[in-house]
């Protein structure tokens, strides 16, 4: 699919006080289209007609977060300008500002209703940020940070303040930054190209609208449509009042007892103990369970545990075997070897075996489903996924099945979704973990074999080669009494610096690389410094001098860092010159020269803070919890403070404020610590950016010069000393 062979335009736009601006992109006749609504301006009649015109011609409009602001503020114009076309420009101004304010105050929870659904809609939205998820707050990615991550030569942030009066030549400076941004949309919907034709495409053969669903949403539509097809209608949902209402089963309380495989075995006590530990369990939530646990209730499991505690409490479930920690929690189980690295060699192989499909076939083989669908849900689980393997990788429709596959289980503990029942997804969370440390245990046995890590869906064993068919022998065992099939891999080394950061090189070429050493990541992930993961990765697979390669290496973008904030806070370059305000997204690289970025924040409100602690301790003052409300309030009013016998512990050696303090200690004590706490804390809050270096502020791409090439050594060995 080619842009220019869509009816889509590029759109977005800006709203202040006394002036609207939209500029749209056409990719099919390669042009601008610019409206302005100001005191100088006024396009509102051709943009509304133009509005029409696109809505006559079923053109689709791409913009970035469009749903949520964009679209309903045209939507509001559009419907103002069939009222009235000829509209002074103050009203429509003001009209837009309105509706604008309001969008941008709901707050977050409350955030659909400002949403105009596809029925309603005049003008069809395609919406870059829902397709890519960045609606989900771990995911949450602005058009700023995305110019970062795919190298914009300008990362442009608005050139004023939102309640800024833009006058005379601002308004071409504001449409400048309008004209930018649509360029920017464009350039991120031709690397979404694919996605989008993707979802036409299964919206076409599903009859359903795909075309603004996040992937983990496409598969949960099409196991949907799939239960409603072979259920009924009314499997997920039924009408109560004329009200569609989701079908799911909420539980009260879940007595882990009742949810356990009966064939999870164990020979190793600590293992024993942790099984046991689990059958004791009835827990009313999901969120937390298996952290902060009473060290009272941890049983005969303590003396195989690490007992670490935080607030008091052991802090998450673990047990360990032959020095292997394993640890225990909702995102599934987790253990690793110390850091290191390991080599296979002429004796000893590495191999990397992982459950396939681990947690639909969990619920497939051992016939697990949400109480509300019934068994049924198994046997259109085993269907689809059958069906999958039907279709070629590379397919839409394996990459659709794959989604309605691994949809289901996230989708369990989510209170909106049809397939919501806790039950269910503690029972593929506990029982996958507990089978998995059962083919650790039987793998561990193995004489010679060194265990590397566990980590969700699989694990990784360094074995003698000698030993591999007993280890054969144990998997096929274990995947003829779970069900499940094991994919395995082989690999050469592996660089580990714990079960979530490691590179593993395989046998015959490729690299895995996990967290820290991941450099091909996500848009929503973080795409600074990447001549640091690289470097590390060089050096360790290719012996590569680190120093060599980052002052030889010739993509300037690799060296750029992305620092942001949000809006309740500000960034400023500090120089010896002075503080120099900054956007809220700014790409800098570590330089020999320059200042430093500061974050300045809002002061906290109402809190015992560590800046108070070291003015007391400056002070050389010593109090306990009852005295420090005082402390705060001799410290606001600028008075000496030393212990002594009166109001509250504390020595005043001016006798005129001795009157005000003792009327101050007279109020009741949470007024005086209300009081105490406003006067006391500091103004703003600083944090430094990029403590170990001075940087350069680069957010139009110049000439890299005077780099601090130590900074980026320095960088890369803390990815490399914990693990050589």
């Amino acid at each position: 699919m080619k842009a220019e062979e869509q009816n889509h335009i590029i759109y977005d736009i800006e709203v202040y006080k006394n002036i609207f601006t939209c500029v749209i992109y056409s990719a099919e006749h390669d042009e601008y289209l610019t409206y302005e609504v100001s005191k100088r301006r006024n396009d509102f009649k051709d943009f509304c007609n133009a509005m029409e015109t696109f809505a006559d011609n079923e053109t689709k409009m791409v913009g970035f977060n469009n749903l949520g602001y964009d679209y309903p503020v045209i939507h509001a114009l559009i419907k103002l300008g069939r009222k009235d076309l000829d509209i002074g420009w103050k009203e429509v101004t003001k009209f837009a500002r309105t509706r604008s304010d309001i969008i941008i105050n709901t707050p977050f929870e409350n955030r659909f209703v400002n949403i105009i659904w596809s029925s309603d809609q005049i003008l069809k939205q395609i919406d870059l940020y829902k397709i890519h998820h960045f609606d989900n707050i771990a995911r949450a990615t602005s058009l700023k940070a995305l110019e970062f991550a795919r190298r914009s030569h300008d990362v442009g942030d608005l050139p004023f303040d939102v309640d800024h009066k833009v006058e005379g030549d601002e308004c071409d400076e504001l449409l400048r930054y309008n004209k930018h941004d649509v360029m920017e949309t464009y350039g991120f919907y031709l690397d979404t190209l694919d996605a989008i034709e993707f979802r036409i495409e299964m919206g076409a053969k599903m009859n359903r609208d795909f075309v603004n669903h996040n992937d983990t949403k496409i598969g949960k539509d099409i196991f949907t449509i799939e239960l409603e097809n072979a259920l009924g209608k009314e499997a997920c949902f039924e009408y109560v009042d004329g009200k569609r209402k989701v079908k799911q089963t909420p539980r009260r309380q879940i007595i882990i007892n009742d949810i356990l495989f009966n064939y999870v075995k164990f020979k190793q006590p600590q293992f024993q103990e942790v099984l046991e530990w689990f059958k004791r369990q009835v827990i009313k939530e999901t969120k937390g369970v298996f952290t902060e646990i009473p060290l009272s209730d941890m049983g005969m499991l303590a003396f195989y545990a690490n007992l670490q505690q935080t607030k008091g409490s052991v802090k998450n479930l673990n047990c360990k075997y032959k020095g292997i920690q394993f640890d225990f929690g909702t995102g599934g189980l987790h253990a690793c070897i110390e850091s290191g690295t390991y080599e296979a060699d002429e004796e000893y192989a590495i191999i990397d075996l992982d459950v396939t499909s681990y947690y639909p076939s969990l619920a497939i083989e051992n016939t697990v489903y949400p109480a509300h669908l019934g068994s049924e849900f198994c046997d259109i689980y085993r269907e689809l996924k059958e069906r999958r393997m039907s279709y070629d990788k590379g397919t839409p429709e394996n990459a659709a099945l794959k989604l309605a596959l691994n949809g289901v289980y996230g989708d369990s503990n989510n209170q909106y979704s049809p397939f919501y029942d806790p039950q269910y997804t503690m029972a593929i969370t506990i029982n996958g973990q507990l089978l998995l440390c059962m083919l650790s245990e039987w793998v561990m046995d193995i004489k010679g074999v060194q265990f590397l890590q566990a980590n969700t869906d699989g694990i990784t064993v360094r074995i003698p080669r000698k030993k591999i068919k007993k280890l054969n022998k144990l998997r096929t065992k274990w995947e003829k009494k779970t069900g499940l099939q094991l994919e395995d891999a082989e690999y050469s080394r592996m660089f580990i610096r714990d079960v979530n950061n490691y590179i593993a090189e395989y046998v015959g070429g490729g690299v895995k690389r996990k967290g820290a050493y991941e450099y091909a990541v996500g848009w929503h992930q973080n795409h600074s410094q990447k001549v640091v993961t690289k470097a590390a990765e060089a050096h360790l697979l290719h012996g590569t001098d680190i120093e060599k390669f980052i002052k030889n290496h010739d993509d300037p973008f690799d060296f750029y860092i992305l620092a942001k904030c949000d809006r309740s806070s500000q960034l400023i370059l500090r120089t010896e010159d002075g503080d120099e305000g900054l956007q809220r997204n700014n790409r800098y690289y570590a330089s020999n020269n320059g200042g430093h970025i500061i974050k300045v924040m809002k002061p906290l409100p109402k809190k015992w803070t560590k800046a108070i602690d070291t003015e007391l301790n400056r002070l050389g003052v010593e109090l306990d919890e009852e005295a420090k409300e005082h402390a705060i309030y001799c410290m606001a009013n600028k008075i000496t403070c030393l212990y002594g016998d009166l109001v509250g512990g504390i020595k005043v050696k001016e006798s005129d404020e001795l009157g005000r303090l003792k009327k101050y200690a007279a109020l009741d004590k949470e007024t005086r610590l209300d009081m105490a706490l406003e006067l006391f804390q500091p103004k703003i809050r600083e944090i430094g950016v990029c403590n170990d270096s001075l940087v350069t502020v680069h957010n139009t791409v110049e000439e890299m010069v005077d780099v601090n090439y130590d900074y980026y050594i320095n960088e890369t060995k803390k990815l490399i000393e914990p693990i050589i």
